[in-house]
């Protein structure tokens, strides 16, 4: 089974598939004890998002044979969290991502490198 940093690069990837934007992933080791690694990225309608969540889920089941433990919101709040326990995909409208600023939150936490 994949997890931390491979499953975290495979659901950045999944996202940049379907042309999720500004997609981040970060090391959370030592910075927070919710999880290990952070991705988080941004759509800008509501049908975005749900494509954005569907393809995530998706392409990581079917590549990795990895489905999220839990899923929190929906798209029509603008903000969902995909919980892969060691991973959690926070897919947010860009809206509700600069006003709630993670980038700022998780500051201390280090940013993994991926490749679209």
């Amino acid at each position: 089974m994949i997890k931390g940093a491979p499953l975290a690069i495979a659901c950045a990837k999944a996202a940049a598939e379907i042309q999720a934007e500004n997609i981040r992933v970060w090391d959370m080791r030592g910075v927070s004890n919710l999880t290990d690694f952070m991705v988080v990225c941004s759509g800008s309608s509501m049908p975005h998002l749900r494509a954005i969540l569907r393809d995530i889920g998706d392409l990581v089941q079917k590549e990795h044979s990895v489905k999220p433990f839990k899923s929190e919101g929906k798209a029509d709040t603008r903000w969902v969290v995909l919980d892969y326990i060691d991973v959690m995909v926070h897919v947010m409208h860009q809206e509700m991502r600069d006003y709630y600023g993670l980038e700022e939150l998780w500051a201390d936490a280090k940013e993994v490198a991926w490749s679209e």
